[in-house]
Order: C-alpha cells, then sequence, then structure tokens
C-alpha cells in the first residue's frame, strides 16, 4: 500500500515499512504517523532519531529490549523503560518506532 508525502508516490510493504529506505525524510514519520491517528511530539522525535543513528551505526534494526537498554544509556533511565516507550509507541516501540523512522522491522517482531 503506497503512501503520498511530498506529492512524491512511495511504496510500502504489506506491513507499511517502506519498501526503500532511501525515501525516507521526516515528512514520512508524520504521515505513517496520521494513518495511525498519531501526533508526534518532541518524545517520539528524540526516539525515531535515536533509531535512525543506530540503525546507522549497527545496521540492524534493535529489538524491544535492546531498544530499551540503548536509550536508557543515552537519553535517560526515565526514558529507557519499556513503559515510557509503549506509551508512545503503543502498537509495539520496536515496529512502530522503526516503521515511522524509516527502517526494515527489528528481528525477532512478529
Amino acid at each position: 500500500m503506497p503512501i503520498e508525502v511530498n506529492g512524491k508516490t512511495l511504496e510500502t510493504d504489506e506491513e507499511g515499512y517502506l519498501a526503500n529506505l532511501n525515501d525516507w525524510e521526516p515528512e514520512v514519520a508524520n504521515v505513517m504517523a496520521a494513518i495511525d491517528d498519531c501526533t508526534l511530539t518532541d518524545e517520539h522525535w528524540d526516539i525515531i532519531n535515536f533509531l535512525r543513528e543506530y540503525y546507522e551505526e549497527y545496521q540492524i534494526a534493535p529489538a524491544v529490549r535492546v531498544l530499551t537498554k540503548a536509550v536508557g544509556k543515552k537519553l535517560g533511565k526515565e526514558k529507557g523503560n519499556s513503559k515510557y516507550l509503549y506509551e508512545l509507541f503503543p502498537y509495539g516501540p520496536g515496529k512502530q518506532a522503526c516503521k515511522y523512522a524509516g527502517l526494515p522491522k527489528p528481528t525477532g517482531c512478529v
């Protein structure tokens, strides 16, 4: 199911992840969030940007447990816990946040 972003049609897979990771730009996250009836806040962007940096460094999208630990190290203990991440991304912090960040679905996510 393709999505429209800034006048361009971007291909996504059956779960809504970008088919081409190079198509990502910040507006992609806003469009995907709007589809999920979500408005992105600075807190969402902290996690999205963290994920993009993580992926750039390790070439893999982290599973939730790894994500939680890594966020805690970089952004502080109050953000590095499942409760906080699930409040931001109720459909699953790994899956939903990675999708908004234009990354592939994390390994181990169903």
